[in-house]
Protein backbone atom coordinates (compact mmCIF):
# COMPACT_ATOMS: atom_id res chain seq x y z
CA UNK A 1 0.00 0.00 0.00
CA UNK A 2 2.94 2.20 -0.12
CA UNK A 3 2.67 3.45 -3.61
CA UNK A 4 -0.90 4.85 -2.53
CA UNK A 5 -0.32 8.71 -2.40
CA UNK A 6 -3.97 10.66 -0.89
CA UNK A 7 -4.23 11.81 -4.41
CA UNK A 8 -4.16 8.81 -5.97
CA UNK A 9 -6.45 6.69 -3.38
CA UNK A 10 -9.16 9.86 -3.95
CA UNK A 11 -9.18 9.26 -7.32
CA UNK A 12 -9.31 5.28 -7.26
CA UNK A 13 -12.30 5.72 -5.10
CA UNK A 14 -14.10 7.79 -7.66
CA UNK A 15 -13.42 5.66 -9.76
CA UNK A 16 -14.67 2.81 -7.93
CA UNK A 17 -17.71 4.00 -7.36
CA UNK A 18 -18.46 5.46 -10.46
CA UNK A 19 -17.73 2.34 -12.07
CA UNK A 20 -19.65 0.20 -9.73
CA UNK A 21 -22.81 2.58 -10.38
CA UNK A 22 -22.34 2.02 -14.29
CA UNK A 23 -22.25 -1.98 -13.84
CA UNK A 24 -25.77 -1.45 -11.89
CA UNK A 25 -27.25 1.04 -14.62
CA UNK A 26 -25.34 0.42 -18.05
CA UNK A 27 -25.08 -3.90 -17.43
CA UNK A 28 -27.29 -4.69 -14.56
CA UNK A 29 -30.06 -2.19 -15.59
CA UNK A 30 -29.46 -2.04 -19.43
CA UNK A 31 -33.13 -2.83 -19.76
CA UNK A 32 -35.07 0.02 -18.17
CA UNK A 33 -37.35 -2.01 -16.10
CA UNK A 34 -39.72 -1.94 -12.57
CA UNK A 35 -37.01 -2.71 -10.09
CA UNK A 36 -38.17 -5.90 -7.79
CA UNK A 37 -37.86 -6.14 -4.56
CA UNK A 38 -35.02 -9.25 -4.94
CA UNK A 39 -33.18 -6.71 -7.09
CA UNK A 40 -33.53 -3.86 -4.20
CA UNK A 41 -32.70 -6.03 -1.73
CA UNK A 42 -29.52 -7.90 -3.63
CA UNK A 43 -28.51 -3.74 -4.30
CA UNK A 44 -28.61 -2.72 -0.54
CA UNK A 45 -26.90 -5.63 0.32
CA UNK A 46 -23.83 -4.95 -1.91
CA UNK A 47 -23.52 -1.07 -0.74
CA UNK A 48 -23.87 -1.71 2.77
CA UNK A 49 -21.08 -4.32 2.26
CA UNK A 50 -19.05 -2.26 0.37
CA UNK A 51 -19.34 0.36 3.19
CA UNK A 52 -18.65 -2.33 6.05
CA UNK A 53 -15.28 -3.22 3.96
CA UNK A 54 -14.37 0.73 3.25
CA UNK A 55 -14.61 0.27 7.53
CA UNK A 56 -12.07 -2.35 7.96
CA UNK A 57 -9.80 -0.27 5.29
CA UNK A 58 -9.61 2.61 6.77
CA UNK A 59 -9.01 0.46 10.21
CA UNK A 60 -5.84 -1.07 8.78
CA UNK A 61 -5.00 1.49 6.27
CA UNK A 62 -6.81 4.98 7.13
CA UNK A 63 -3.21 6.76 7.70
CA UNK A 64 -3.28 6.84 3.59
CA UNK A 65 -5.94 9.04 3.49
CA UNK A 66 -3.79 11.62 4.77
CA UNK A 67 -0.39 10.71 3.78
CA UNK A 68 0.73 10.45 7.48
CA UNK A 69 4.12 8.34 7.19
CA UNK A 70 5.41 9.39 10.74
CA UNK A 71 5.02 10.77 14.57
CA UNK A 72 4.95 14.62 13.79
CA UNK A 73 2.54 14.19 10.99
CA UNK A 74 0.23 11.86 12.80
CA UNK A 75 -0.20 14.30 15.60
CA UNK A 76 -0.26 17.24 13.68
CA UNK A 77 -3.31 15.97 12.00
CA UNK A 78 -4.35 14.95 15.73
CA UNK A 79 -4.24 17.86 16.83
CA UNK A 80 -6.30 19.38 13.42
CA UNK A 81 -9.10 16.81 13.54
CA UNK A 82 -8.99 14.47 16.39
CA UNK A 83 -7.47 16.90 19.44
CA UNK A 84 -9.06 14.70 22.26
CA UNK A 85 -7.31 11.19 21.13
CA UNK A 86 -4.61 10.74 23.34
CA UNK A 87 -1.56 9.26 21.91
CA UNK A 88 1.87 7.84 22.69
CA UNK A 89 5.38 8.57 21.65
CA UNK A 90 5.67 4.64 19.97
CA UNK A 91 4.93 5.81 16.24
CA UNK A 92 3.62 2.12 15.16
CA UNK A 93 1.20 2.39 18.97
CA UNK A 94 0.35 5.71 17.86
CA UNK A 95 -0.91 4.59 14.30
CA UNK A 96 -3.32 2.01 15.59
CA UNK A 97 -4.84 3.85 18.26
CA UNK A 98 -5.38 6.80 15.34
CA UNK A 99 -6.57 4.37 12.49
CA UNK A 100 -9.01 2.69 15.07
CA UNK A 101 -10.77 6.22 16.05
CA UNK A 102 -10.42 7.00 12.23
CA UNK A 103 -12.78 3.66 11.44
CA UNK A 104 -14.79 4.49 14.47
CA UNK A 105 -15.83 7.83 13.18
CA UNK A 106 -16.25 6.30 10.03
CA UNK A 107 -18.71 3.95 10.73
CA UNK A 108 -20.95 5.99 12.76
CA UNK A 109 -20.81 8.61 10.08
CA UNK A 110 -21.94 6.52 7.52
CA UNK A 111 -25.00 4.90 9.96
CA UNK A 112 -25.80 8.42 11.06
CA UNK A 113 -26.05 9.77 7.32
CA UNK A 114 -28.13 6.39 6.01
CA UNK A 115 -30.65 6.88 8.75
CA UNK A 116 -31.23 10.24 8.05
CA UNK A 117 -31.39 9.81 4.42
CA UNK A 118 -34.77 7.81 5.16
CA UNK A 119 -36.43 10.96 5.26
CA UNK A 120 -35.08 11.73 2.13
CA UNK A 121 -36.53 8.62 0.30
CA UNK A 122 -39.84 9.34 1.06
CA UNK A 123 -39.98 12.92 -0.07
CA UNK A 124 -38.43 11.72 -3.67
CA UNK A 125 -41.01 9.18 -3.78
CA UNK A 126 -43.71 12.08 -3.36
CA UNK A 127 -41.79 13.55 -6.21
CA UNK A 128 -41.40 10.39 -8.55
CA UNK A 129 -45.57 10.14 -7.40
CA UNK A 130 -46.45 13.84 -7.97
CA UNK A 131 -45.16 13.71 -11.25
CA UNK A 132 -46.42 10.12 -12.63
CA UNK A 133 -43.15 8.90 -13.35
CA UNK A 134 -43.18 5.80 -14.76
CA UNK A 135 -41.92 3.39 -12.22
CA UNK A 136 -39.18 1.87 -14.96
CA UNK A 137 -37.78 5.25 -15.14
CA UNK A 138 -36.96 5.34 -11.25
CA UNK A 139 -33.63 4.39 -11.64
CA UNK A 140 -31.69 6.40 -14.34
CA UNK A 141 -33.67 9.57 -12.61
CA UNK A 142 -31.97 8.11 -9.35
CA UNK A 143 -28.87 7.29 -11.36
CA UNK A 144 -28.22 10.84 -12.28
CA UNK A 145 -29.53 12.25 -9.13
CA UNK A 146 -26.77 10.41 -7.58
CA UNK A 147 -23.86 11.90 -9.37
CA UNK A 148 -25.41 15.19 -8.79
CA UNK A 149 -25.89 14.57 -5.29
CA UNK A 150 -21.94 13.32 -5.09
CA UNK A 151 -20.45 16.84 -6.68
CA UNK A 152 -22.73 19.12 -4.99
CA UNK A 153 -22.24 16.93 -1.49
CA UNK A 154 -18.26 16.86 -2.11
CA UNK A 155 -18.66 21.15 -2.44
CA UNK A 156 -20.71 21.21 0.73
CA UNK A 157 -18.07 19.27 2.94
CA UNK A 158 -14.73 20.51 2.06
CA UNK A 159 -16.10 24.10 2.22
CA UNK A 160 -18.27 23.25 5.44
CA UNK A 161 -15.17 21.85 7.18
CA UNK A 162 -13.35 24.72 6.40
CA UNK A 163 -15.31 27.05 7.53
CA UNK A 164 -15.46 24.77 10.73
CA UNK A 165 -12.14 25.27 11.13
CA UNK A 166 -11.88 28.79 10.81
CA UNK A 167 -14.85 29.81 12.35
CA UNK A 168 -15.82 27.36 15.08
CA UNK A 169 -18.86 29.09 16.71
CA UNK A 170 -20.66 27.54 13.21
CA UNK A 171 -20.83 24.53 14.88
CA UNK A 172 -23.28 26.26 17.69
CA UNK A 173 -25.68 27.71 15.06
CA UNK A 174 -25.60 23.68 13.35
CA UNK A 175 -26.75 22.52 16.56
CA UNK A 176 -29.18 24.72 17.42
CA UNK A 177 -30.53 24.59 13.62
CA UNK A 178 -30.65 20.26 13.96
CA UNK A 179 -32.73 20.77 17.43
CA UNK A 180 -35.14 22.75 15.55
CA UNK A 181 -35.01 20.35 12.36
CA UNK A 182 -35.41 17.81 15.05
CA UNK A 183 -38.70 19.27 17.28
CA UNK A 184 -40.03 20.37 13.20
CA UNK A 185 -40.18 16.96 12.27
CA UNK A 186 -41.62 14.74 15.15
CA UNK A 187 -44.34 17.95 15.74
CA UNK A 188 -45.55 16.98 11.75
CA UNK A 189 -44.73 13.68 11.53
CA UNK A 190 -48.27 13.06 10.77
CA UNK A 191 -48.96 15.15 8.42
CA UNK A 192 -50.40 14.67 5.12
CA UNK A 193 -48.24 16.04 2.45
CA UNK A 194 -50.52 17.52 -0.24
CA UNK A 195 -47.98 19.40 -2.90
CA UNK A 196 -48.91 20.61 -5.93
CA UNK A 197 -45.45 19.88 -7.29
CA UNK A 198 -46.26 21.69 -10.24
CA UNK A 199 -46.93 24.94 -8.69
CA UNK A 200 -43.46 24.53 -7.17
CA UNK A 201 -41.17 27.50 -7.68
CA UNK A 202 -38.28 25.93 -9.36
CA UNK A 203 -41.50 23.58 -11.75
CA UNK A 204 -42.62 27.41 -12.94
CA UNK A 205 -39.36 29.13 -13.05
CA UNK A 206 -37.47 26.69 -15.43
CA UNK A 207 -40.88 26.78 -17.49
CA UNK A 208 -40.11 30.03 -17.92
CA UNK A 209 -36.77 30.00 -19.07
CA UNK A 210 -36.20 26.82 -20.75
CA UNK A 211 -38.30 24.56 -23.77
CA UNK A 212 -40.05 21.52 -21.80
CA UNK A 213 -41.65 19.19 -23.48
CA UNK A 214 -45.17 18.48 -22.55
CA UNK A 215 -44.83 15.08 -22.40
CA UNK A 216 -42.53 12.15 -20.93
CA UNK A 217 -40.85 10.86 -24.42
CA UNK A 218 -39.42 7.54 -22.98
CA UNK A 219 -36.27 7.73 -20.27
CA UNK A 220 -35.16 10.95 -22.04
CA UNK A 221 -33.97 13.91 -20.00
CA UNK A 222 -34.02 15.83 -23.70
CA UNK A 223 -34.77 15.63 -27.01
CA UNK A 224 -34.44 17.36 -30.31
CA UNK A 225 -37.72 17.58 -31.61
CA UNK A 226 -38.31 18.90 -35.69
CA UNK A 227 -34.90 20.76 -34.97
CA UNK A 228 -35.80 22.44 -31.79
CA UNK A 229 -33.83 21.22 -28.22
CA UNK A 230 -36.54 20.55 -25.38
CA UNK A 231 -36.44 19.18 -22.31
CA UNK A 232 -38.85 16.64 -21.19
CA UNK A 233 -40.85 16.88 -17.46
CA UNK A 234 -38.35 13.83 -16.68
CA UNK A 235 -35.54 16.47 -16.40
CA UNK A 236 -37.42 18.91 -14.21
CA UNK A 237 -37.89 15.46 -11.61
CA UNK A 238 -34.49 15.35 -11.85
CA UNK A 239 -33.96 18.81 -10.49
CA UNK A 240 -36.27 18.42 -8.12
CA UNK A 241 -34.67 15.60 -6.93
CA UNK A 242 -30.97 17.85 -6.82
CA UNK A 243 -32.72 20.46 -5.02
CA UNK A 244 -34.52 18.29 -2.84
CA UNK A 245 -30.86 16.74 -1.57
CA UNK A 246 -29.44 20.49 -1.16
CA UNK A 247 -32.13 20.86 1.38
CA UNK A 248 -31.69 18.05 3.33
CA UNK A 249 -27.86 17.89 3.02
CA UNK A 250 -28.50 21.45 5.18
CA UNK A 251 -29.45 18.51 8.06
CA UNK A 252 -27.15 15.53 7.64
CA UNK A 253 -23.66 17.75 6.86
CA UNK A 254 -24.03 19.50 10.16
CA UNK A 255 -25.12 16.17 11.80
CA UNK A 256 -22.06 14.20 10.55
CA UNK A 257 -20.03 16.98 11.95
CA UNK A 258 -20.96 16.52 15.58
CA UNK A 259 -19.33 12.83 14.84
CA UNK A 260 -16.30 13.96 12.87
CA UNK A 261 -15.08 17.38 11.40
CA UNK A 262 -12.37 15.53 8.83
CA UNK A 263 -13.82 16.84 6.16
CA UNK A 264 -12.19 13.21 3.97
CA UNK A 265 -14.30 10.92 6.76
CA UNK A 266 -17.59 13.11 6.30
CA UNK A 267 -16.98 12.50 2.42
CA UNK A 268 -16.44 9.23 2.34
CA UNK A 269 -19.68 8.50 4.70
CA UNK A 270 -21.71 11.19 3.17
CA UNK A 271 -20.79 8.95 -0.44
CA UNK A 272 -21.60 5.61 1.16
CA UNK A 273 -24.70 6.86 2.30
CA UNK A 274 -26.00 8.71 -0.54
CA UNK A 275 -25.30 5.84 -3.14
CA UNK A 276 -27.25 2.64 -1.05
CA UNK A 277 -29.65 5.61 -0.92
CA UNK A 278 -31.14 4.41 -4.37
CA UNK A 279 -31.34 0.62 -3.60
CA UNK A 280 -32.85 2.07 0.22
CA UNK A 281 -35.72 3.94 -1.89
CA UNK A 282 -36.82 0.81 -3.93
CA UNK A 283 -36.63 -0.94 -0.75
CA UNK A 284 -38.58 1.15 0.75
CA UNK A 285 -40.87 1.94 -1.58
CA UNK A 286 -42.08 -1.72 -1.16
CA UNK A 287 -42.26 -1.62 2.48
CA UNK A 288 -42.70 2.21 2.77
CA UNK A 289 -45.93 1.51 5.59
CA UNK A 290 -44.30 -1.13 7.91
CA UNK A 291 -41.85 2.20 8.92
CA UNK A 292 -44.48 4.04 10.07
CA UNK A 293 -42.98 5.68 13.45
CA UNK A 294 -39.23 6.07 11.04
CA UNK A 295 -39.68 10.09 11.57
CA UNK A 296 -39.71 9.87 15.15
CA UNK A 297 -36.16 8.18 15.53
CA UNK A 298 -34.98 10.54 13.06
CA UNK A 299 -36.18 13.40 14.67
CA UNK A 300 -34.83 12.35 18.02
CA UNK A 301 -31.39 11.51 16.41
CA UNK A 302 -31.45 15.48 14.57
CA UNK A 303 -32.10 16.69 18.37
CA UNK A 304 -29.51 14.32 19.42
CA UNK A 305 -26.63 15.32 17.21
CA UNK A 306 -27.68 18.93 17.69
CA UNK A 307 -27.37 18.70 21.72
CA UNK A 308 -24.02 16.38 20.99
CA UNK A 309 -22.78 19.77 18.60
CA UNK A 310 -24.11 22.72 21.22
CA UNK A 311 -22.74 20.88 24.08
CA UNK A 312 -19.54 19.17 22.28
CA UNK A 313 -17.20 20.54 24.84
CA UNK A 314 -18.69 19.69 28.11
CA UNK A 315 -19.63 15.75 26.72
CA UNK A 316 -15.77 15.94 25.64
CA UNK A 317 -15.06 16.95 29.37
CA UNK A 318 -17.03 14.05 30.87
CA UNK A 319 -14.62 11.51 28.46
CA UNK A 320 -17.98 11.07 25.98
CA UNK A 321 -17.25 9.15 22.81
CA UNK A 322 -17.76 8.41 19.28
CA UNK A 323 -18.54 5.11 20.67
CA UNK A 324 -21.94 6.03 22.48
CA UNK A 325 -23.26 8.17 19.51
CA UNK A 326 -22.82 4.60 17.32
CA UNK A 327 -25.04 2.56 20.31
CA UNK A 328 -27.29 5.68 19.97
CA UNK A 329 -27.73 6.14 16.15
CA UNK A 330 -27.51 2.20 16.15
CA UNK A 331 -30.53 1.46 18.96
CA UNK A 332 -32.56 4.54 17.92
CA UNK A 333 -32.52 3.11 14.31
CA UNK A 334 -33.29 -0.28 15.73
CA UNK A 335 -36.30 0.64 18.44
CA UNK A 336 -38.26 2.46 15.44
CA UNK A 337 -37.95 -0.47 12.84
CA UNK A 338 -39.08 -2.56 15.84
CA UNK A 339 -41.98 -0.37 16.98
CA UNK A 340 -43.32 -0.19 13.45
CA UNK A 341 -43.69 -3.47 12.70
CA UNK A 342 -44.87 -4.17 16.60
CA UNK A 343 -47.51 -1.71 16.03
CA UNK A 344 -48.68 -1.53 12.43
CA UNK A 345 -50.43 1.46 10.82
CA UNK A 346 -54.45 0.29 11.86
CA UNK A 347 -56.24 -0.30 8.09
CA UNK A 348 -59.03 1.32 7.04
CA UNK A 349 -61.33 -1.87 7.34
CA UNK A 350 -59.40 -1.91 11.39
CA UNK A 351 -60.83 2.17 11.71
CA UNK A 352 -64.11 1.18 10.58
CA UNK A 353 -64.97 -1.99 13.41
Amino acid sequence: MHFLTPTLFFILFGVLIVAVLLIDLLLVGRKYHVVSLKESLIWTTIWVSMAIGFYFFIRYYGHIIHGITDLETLKAHVSMYQSTLKLPDDFGAALEIYRKGLALNYITGYLLEYTLSIDNVFVILMILSGFSVAPQNYKPVLFWGVLGAIVLRFIFIFAGSALIHRFSWLLLIFGAFLIYSGIHMFLTRNREEKSEINKHWLVRFLSKHINIYPDYLENHFWKRIDGKFFFTPLFIVLIMIEFTDVIFALDSIPAIFSITTDPYIVFFSNIFAIIGLRSLFFLLAKLVNLFRYLKVGISFLLAFVGFKLLFHTWLDNLGYKTTYSLYIIAGTLLISVLVSVAFPAKSDSDQAV
